[in-house]
C-alpha cells in the first residue's frame, strides 16, 4: 500500500510540474497546496445518497450517475467572469456587483393569509365572547396575532438582503481559505425542487454559529432563493433578532411552550402552524438546525429543531402541501470558528457583542494560516415516502434499565434483541401537541436525517491528524512516519465510503495542518533533519478529542466490534496476554452477537445515531463483516464438522459462515440459532494488533468517562439537583486527568452522557422538586458490590 501511494503522490508532483496546477491553496507556511483529487483519484467516493429502504423511490429518480463527475467549486471565490460587466473597475468592485445581481424573489403578505388559515380561524372561534360574525375578528385577537408573527418573522428586505450578501462574502474570504460545494449534490437539489413541485426542507448539523449566516449565503448564491432560517431567539439579543428577522430568520414565540391548556399557547402554536402552512405552500426553503451548538450543557438533539421539522409534518400530513423534499445538509471545518467561544457563551448573542467577536476571530484568524469549509447538501427524499415507509420499521421498545440492569447485576444473560427507549431531548410546545405515534416519527426522522447528514460529511484533515496524534502517537512521533500514518488513515476512510475535505501534496498537507493545531502540538528539530511531533499534555487533549470525534462515524461499525471482541477475551485471556495467545481463542457468532448488542444499549443513541429503519441483528451481522473484511476476525469451520467447502449440495448450504450482510430480513432477528456453529480467530497478521488497539481506543473516552463515573458514585453528594451532580462529576473527572494524564474524558459533555446514562440505566434516581429534578442513588446500587459490578461492566469494553 505504502508503494502504491508513493506512486500516486510522484504522480501529483509529476503533474504539477508539467503545468496541470488548478486553484492553489496557501497553507499559511509560505507555500502552495495544490488542489488535486487525494489518493483515489477518479474512485473518490461520491457520498450523500438516501436511504433505500425508507425512501426506495427518491433513491433511485433523484439521481444519476453523471453528476458524480462535475467535481467541487468554490463558492466565495467571485471574479470579474461571474458579473455581466467587464473592466478594470469591474474587477475592484466584482463583489458588490455581484451581490446587486443576486435575485431575491418578492415577498408574500403573512399577516393577511394567517389570519384566514382555518387553524387560526377555529382558535379565534373558540376565544371570540358569544361566537364573533362570519369573517370577523375582534381587534384585540386581532392584535394578538399580529403581536405574535412580528415575533416570528418580518418580511425580508431585498435591499437589505443584496447588501448582507456582500458583507458575508467579504467577511467570509477574510476567514475562509475556500468554501467548497460539490456541484453534483447541488444539482440533485435543484432537480428535486424543480421536477417534483414540493418545498425544500432543509436539515442541518449545527458546528458554529457561522453555520445560520454561511448556508443561506450558499444557497442564495447557488440560485435556491431566500431560505427561510429557524433560528433559536434564546441565542439572540432583540435588536439582533430584529435584523435577522429582516433578512428571512423565523424565531418561535414564548408562547408556543406554553401547556397545552393555555389559551395564549393555542393560539400562538396556530399562528407558527400557519406561518408554516404558507413558507409550504409558497415553496420557500426552510433551514432547520437538528444540533445544539457544540458545548451546549443539554442534549445533542436540539428540542426546538425537532419542534419546527414536527410542524412541517403536520402540515404535510393534513394535506397543505402535497410533499415536501427533506435535504440532510452539514457544514465542516478544519476548525469551527467560534468552538472555543461557544463552550463559556452564556448571554444572548447581541448586535454589538456580535460585531466585537467578529472583529476578534478575523484578528485571530488572519495571524494564522486560514482554513477551509466544505458545505455537503445529500440527496433529498420524499416525506411522504419516507412517512409511509417507515412505519413499517417500527418494533418493541424497552427502557435501558429493563435492558441492561439484569445482567450488570448478574441476574441473567439474555440480551433482549429489541430497540432501546431512550430520549434526551425534552418535547416543546408544538411537538407535544401532536400525537405520540406521531412525535414517535418525528424523532426517528431527525436521527434518519442527521444520520444521512454525517454519512455526507467530508472528514478533514484536522480530524485525521487529531486521530493520530490521540490515539496511536501520543507519546510523539516523527514527521517522516506520520506522512505514512496520514496517508494510510486517508485511505482506509476513503474506502469506507467516507469522502475527505482536502487535497494537495502530502508533506505540504501535513505540516499545513499541524500549524492549524500548533496550540496543541510541538515540533522538534532532532539532529538527523527530521521533526518530532507530540501533543501538549494538559486540557489540551480535550480539543483534540472533539476533534477526533469527527472521524468516529467512518470507524464506528469496526470501533464497537474492536471493543465487543476486546470483552470477550477478557472473559477467556489475561489482557495483558500476548496476541499469539488471544489468537488462539475461538470466538462464537452468538458471543459476538451478544457483546455487540451490550455497548449498543450502554452507548447513548445521539451519539451513535444509528439508521432506525436497521434492526439490531442486521447491525451485528454488519459489524462482524466489517471486521471480517478489515482483516481483524478470520473465519473457522465448526469444530468436528464437514469443513465448508464440502461439494455436496446440502452440506455446503447448510454449513456456510456466514450470509451476505444485505441477504437478512426481519424474520433473521428471531432466529439467532442460526450461528449457533459460526466460530472466528483473531487474525495474525502483523498489521493486526496495533489496529486492533487504535480501533478500541476510538471509544475509550466515552467508556473511561462512563467508569469514572461509575467509581465516582460512592463518593458523590447526593441527593443533588442533574446540573450539580454533572459538576460535581466534571471535577472529579478533572482531578484524575490531572493524576493520570487522561485529559480526553474530562469534558463537560462527556459527563453530562455520564450522569444521564446512569440515571437511564437506574443507577440514579430522578425526583421532582421545587429547586428542579433532584438525583438520588437508586437502592439497588447503594452496597459497593454492585457499584463494583457496574465498573467491571464498564471496563471489559475499555482497552487501555
Amino acid at each position: 500500500m505504502d508503494t502504491m501511494l508513493g506512486t500516486r503522490l510522484r504522480t501529483q508532483q509529476s503533474n504539477s510540474q508539467n503545468g496541470r496546477e488548478t486553484s492553489l491553496w496557501t497553507s499559511g507556511l509560505g507555500m502552495k497546496l495544490e488542489a488535486v483529487t487525494p489518493f483515489l483519484g477518479k474512485y473518490r467516493p461520491f457520498v450523500g445518497r438516501c436511504c433505500q429502504t425508507c425512501t426506495p423511490k427518491s433513491w433511485e429518480s433523484l439521481f444519476h450517475r453523471s453528476i458524480m463527475d462535475l467535481g467541487f467549486c468554490n463558492v466565495i471565490l467571485v471574479k470579474e467572469e461571474n458579473t455581466r460587466f467587464r473592466g478594470w473597475l469591474v474587477r475592484r468592485l466584482c463583489y458588490f456587483l455581484w451581490s446587486l445581481e443576486q435575485h431575491v424573489p418578492p415577498c408574500w403578505d403573512a399577516s393577511q393569509k394567517v389570519m384566514e388559515s382555518t387553524g387560526v380561524q377555529d382558535v379565534i372561534a373558540g376565544r371570540a365572547p358569544g361566537g364573533a360574525g362570519e369573517g370577523q375578528v375582534p381587534s384585540p385577537v386581532k392584535k394578538e396575532v399580529q403581536r405574535i408573527l412580528g415575533h416570528i418573522q418580518a418580511p425580508p428586505r431585498p435591499f437589505l438582503l443584496r447588501l448582507f450578501s456582500w458583507v458575508v462574502l467579504r467577511f467570509l474570504n477574510c476567514l475562509f481559505l475556500n468554501v467548497q460545494l460539490h456541484k453534483g449534490h447541488l444539482k440533485m437539489v435543484h432537480k428535486a425542487s424543480q421536477t417534483q413541485g414540493s418545498p425544500l426542507v432543509l436539515l442541518s448539523t449545527h458546528k458554529s454559529l457561522v453555520d445560520g449566516i454561511l448556508l443561506p449565503f450558499v444557497l442564495l448564491s447557488q440560485g435556491l432563493g431566500v431560505v427561510r432560517v429557524a433560528w433559536d431567539p434564546c441565542s439572540c439579543s432583540p435588536v439582533l433578532r430584529a435584523l435577522l428577522r429582516k433578512l428571512g430568520a423565523l424565531f418561535l414565540p414564548p408562547e408556543a411552550n406554553l401547556s397545552l391548556d393555555s389559551s395564549e399557547g393555542v393560539l400562538a402554536r396556530a399562528v407558527v402552524q400557519a406561518v408554516v402552512e404558507q413558507l409550504l405552500v409558497s415553496r420557500e426553503p426552510l433551514l432547520i438546525f437538528l444540533e445544539e451548538l457544540p458545548g451546549t450543557q443539554g442534549p445533542w438533539l436540539s428540542a426546538l429543531g425537532q419542534a419546527w421539522l414536527g410542524l412541517v409534518v403536520q402540515a404535510v400530513q393534513m394535506g397543505v402541501v402535497q410533499d415536501a423534499m427533506l435535504v440532510p445538509v452539514a457544514v465542516t471545518y478544519d476548525l469551527a470558528p467560534d468552538v472555543c467561544d461557544t463552550h463559556h457563551a452564556t448571554a444572548p448573542l447581541g448586535l454589538w457583542t456580535g460585531a466585537l467577536a467578529v472583529l476578534r476571530s478575523l484578528r485571530g484568524w488572519c495571524c494564522g494560516p486560514q482554513v477551509c469549509a466544505r458545505v455537503h447538501l445529500a440527496q433529498p427524499f420524499s416525506l411522504q415516502e419516507y412517512t409511509t415507509n417507515s412505519r413499517s420499521c417500527w418494533g418493541s421498545r424497552q427502557t435501558m434499565e429493563q435492558l441492561l440492569q439484569p445482567i450488570v447485576l448478574g441476574q441473567s444473560t439474555v440480551v433482549p434483541d429489541t430497540e432501546k427507549e431512550q430520549e434526551w431531548t425534552p418535547i416543546t410546545g408544538p411537538l407535544l401537541a401532536l400525537k405520540e405515534e406521531d412525535q414517535l416519527l418525528v424523532r426517528r426522522l431527525s436521527r434518519h436525517t442527521l444520520n444521512a447528514s454525517v454519512a455526507s460529511s467530508a472528514v478533514m484533515s484536522t480530524a485525521i491528524m487529531a486521530t493520530l496524534l490521540l490515539f496511536k502517537h501520543q507519546k510523539g512521533v516523527y514527521l517522516s512516519q506520520l506522512l505514512g500514518e496520514f496517508s494510510w488513515l486517508t485511505e482506509e476512510t476513503l474506502l469506507r465510503g467516507f469522502d475527505v475535505g482536502f487535497s494537495g501534496q502530502l508533506r505540504c498537507l501535513v505540516r499545513h495542518t499541524l500549524s492549524l493545531l500548533r496550540a496543541h502540538v510541538a515540533l522538534l528539530r532532532i539532529h538527523q533533519g527530521d521533526l518530532l511531533v507530540i501533543t501538549r499534555p494538559g486540557p489540551g487533549l480535550m480539543h483534540l478529542a472533539r476533534l477526533s470525534a469527527q472521524l468516529l462515524p467512518a470507524f464506528l461499525n469496526e470501533a464497537l466490534g474492536a471493543c465487543a471482541v476486546r470483552a470477550l477475551l477478557a472473559s477467556k485471556v489475561p489482557p495483558e496476554g500476548p496476541w499469539e495467545l488471544q489468537g488462539i481463542e475461538l470466538l462464537g457468532q452468538n458471543e459476538l452477537y451478544r457483546q455487540v448488542l451490550l455497548l449498543l444499549h450502554l452507548l447513548p443513541q445521539d451519539m451513535l445515531l444509528l439508521q432506525p429503519c436497521q434492526s439490531s441483528y442486521c447491525f451485528c451481522q454488519e459489524v462482524l463483516d466489517r471486521l471480517i473484511q478489515c482483516g481483524l476476525l478470520v473465519a473457522e469451520e465448526t469444530p468436528g464438522s464437514r469443513q465448508a467447502c464440502d461439494t455436496g449440495r446440502r452440506r455446503l448450504r447448510a454449513k456456510l459462515l456466514w450470509k451476505p450482510s444485505g441477504d437478512f430480513t426481519d424474520s433473521d432477528s428471531d432466529n439467532f440459532e442460526e450461528a449457533e456453529g459460526r466460530y472466528f480467530r483473531l487474525s495474525q497478521q502483523s498489521r493486526c494488533p496495533d489496529f486492533f488497539l487504535f480501533l478500541c481506543r476510538l471509544l475509550n473516552p466515552l467508556l473511561k468517562a462512563f467508569a469514572q463515573a461509575a467509581t465516582f458514585l460512592h463518593q458523590g453528594r447526593l441527593p443533588d439537583t442533574v446540573s450539580g451532580y454533572v459538576e460535581q462529576l466534571f471535577q472529579f473527572l478533572q482531578a484524575t486527568a490531572q493524576e493520570d494524564g487522561f485529559f480526553e474524558c474530562a469534558d463537560p459533555s462527556l459527563a453530562i452522557k455520564a450522569v444521564w446514562t446512569f440515571r437511564d440505566l437506574g443507577v440514579l434516581q430522578q425526583t421532582p422538586s421545587p429547586a428542579g429534578p433532584m438525583l438520588h442513588l437508586s437502592p439497588t446500587f447503594a452496597s459497593q458490590d454492585n457499584q463494583e459490578k457496574l465498573e467491571q461492566f464498564i471496563q471489559q469494553f475499555i482497552c487501555s
